[in-house]
């Protein structure tokens, strides 16, 4: 069985010999961990299921039935889930993901918009036990705010999130317009895999400006005297990167530098998939109407996706992490067109 030779691997007393080797062997064994209490967990409720149906056979039971119904329709459930995740066996679908919020036009509402888009992924990977982190986070001229970029760590953490790249609009009464009108927002959500010290991304320290600044915090005991910020710019792609959660510079633009090898890598295999486009002859609209999913909040309540058609009308609910109905359904669609 993989997972027990990977525990007796873990065992030795030379297992930590070579870092990266063991780090990628403790990330294995707990997703096999995972995937044996996964499909444990559903034998046993299948088991109960049987149970309690049988009991409402013999009995004429309604309880013990509606326990089994209750129980077949999680069963369900879960197979829906590991059937989603079946489908994540891309190159870096296992990666961390580097979330990256930006308004689009629209002043302080569309700020808004990607501050409560931030939230939302926030609360999605809470949800589901996943660790984030906020590496960089601008204030919005009145509200909300100018960008942000956060790192999410945790099983298959960039395959699900990479289903949400693209251009979100937010239909709403304006909370900013004192004639309390109906505004619509746009903001982008980009999201590229974390590449590990193992990927061998070419940087030459000419085609780099680094720039250090003061980072913004909350003030009081804790505010940042030092220009501890990095901001590096990489010269040939103009890509912008920064952070300032770290402590130190040095920290900072560590991180920094792995968020930037992450965006070259993403776009070298951008450009990669647009010679493939080429070569078909496709081609696509860039422009109004490119948003991926609209949430609207006036003059009705729906969130509907518009490249599965998937919408529910708990708008509130999905802008409180309730997203992994949106998540399945683009990946079921986007391995239903690879086939």
């Amino acid at each position: 069985m993989r997972l027990a030779e990977l525990r007796a691997r873990s065992a030795e007393p030379d297992f930590w010999n070579d870092p990266q080797a063991a780090r990628n062997t403790s990330r294995d064994i707990a997703a096999l961990s995972d995937d044996v209490e996964g499909f444990d967990r559903i034998l046993q409720r299948t088991s109960d299921a049987r149970v309690l149906m049988e009991l409402a056979a013999e009995e004429g039971d309604a309880g013990s039935l509606s326990e089994a119904e209750a129980e077949i329709a999680a069963v369900e459930g879960e197979l829906e889930s590991l059937e989603v995740l079946a489908l994540l066996a891309g190159e870096f679908d296992t990666n961390p993901a580097i979330v990256e919020i930006h308004p689009g036009e629209g002043g302080t509402d569309s700020q808004d918009w990607a501050e409560i888009l931030l939230r939302m992924y926030t609360r999605w990977a809470e949800r589901r036990g996943f660790k984030y982190d906020l590496l960089e986070a601008t204030a919005g001229d009145e509200a909300g705010i100018k960008s942000a970029t956060l790192t999410v760590e945790g099983r298959h953490a960039y395959g699900l999130l990479s289903a949400e790249r693209g251009v979100h609009r937010l239909v709403r009464i304006s909370p900013f317009d004192a004639a309390k009108r109906r505004h619509t927002s746009f903001a982008s959500v980009d999201v590229t895999p974390e590449v590990t010290d193992d990927v061998e991304i070419e940087i030459g320290d000419d085609d780099l400006r680094i720039d250090t600044y003061r980072s913004s915090g909350a003030g009081g005991q804790h505010v940042n005297v030092t220009d501890s910020a990095v901001r590096i710019t990489h010269l040939p792609t103009g890509i912008v990167v920064s952070c300032q959660n770290e402590r130190s510079q040095m920290q900072n633009k560590a991180v920094a530098m792995r968020v930037l090898k992450s965006r070259l890598l993403q776009r070298a295999r951008e450009e990669r998939m647009a010679e493939l486009q080429a070569l078909k002859g496709e081609q696509r609209d860039i422009g109004f109407g490119s948003q991926i999913r609209s949430y609207v909040m006036h003059p009705y309540q729906m969130v509907k996706d518009h490249r599965t058609s998937y919408e529910t009308g708990n708008v509130q609910g999905v802008l409180d992490g309730d997203l992994d109905a949106f998540i399945e359904a683009q990946l079921k669609k986007r391995a239903s067109e690879e086939e």
